[in-house]
């Protein structure tokens, strides 16, 4: 297994829509969280703008243009601990959750989390066992009010 670094990722192969609607694999998100996170000037060289989230679990950024995420355009964007999100107006989670074919685990008027597992392999090697999962989430937050949040989280668990 070839260890990536973060100046080997080519930040002109990144596929910024297929992260967030988990048309991309592990490795592919690894390579490019791993460079955005510590390559110097990364988030400048995208054109990106952080922006706080009011949130400590969430990394936002403005894009410098809109893209279309899950037949909806938005310039904003959050990084949890697994993945990125879209953050999206005048959908309700739960309408986007239907639509979307997403799970609801749990839902109150105040609070939506769902969540399809698009990939969930394990695999054996060299007397280690990989699990790679793959899941679209929809959820609500309080640090974003009236907002959708749609996206995938990408894990790599090795025993």
């Amino acid at each position: 297994m070839a260890v990536a670094k973060a100046d080997d990722y080519d930040p002109a192969t990144l596929d910024l829509v297929a992260l967030i609607e988990c048309r991309a694999d592990v490795p592919a998100y690894n390579d490019f969280a791993l460079w955005l996170s510590s390559a110097p000037g990364a988030v400048e060289t995208l054109g990106w703008k952080e922006v706080a989230s009011g949130n400590p679990f969430l990394s936002q950024y403005e894009l410098p243009a809109k893209i279309r995420v899950f037949n909806r355009e938005t310039g904003s964007i959050v990084f949890t601990a697994a993945g990125p999100m879209a953050v999206l107006d005048g959908i309700a989670a739960t309408d986007l959750a239907k639509e979307l074919d997403v799970v609801a685990v749990f839902s109150t008027p105040q609070k939506f989390l769902g969540e399809k597992v698009i990939v969930q392999s394990t695999e054996e090697s060299e007397g280690l066992t990989f699990s790679t999962g793959i899941k679209l989430n929809v959820s609500t937050v309080e640090s974003h009010p009236g907002k959708t949040l749609a996206g995938c989280s990408y894990t790599l668990e090795i025993d």
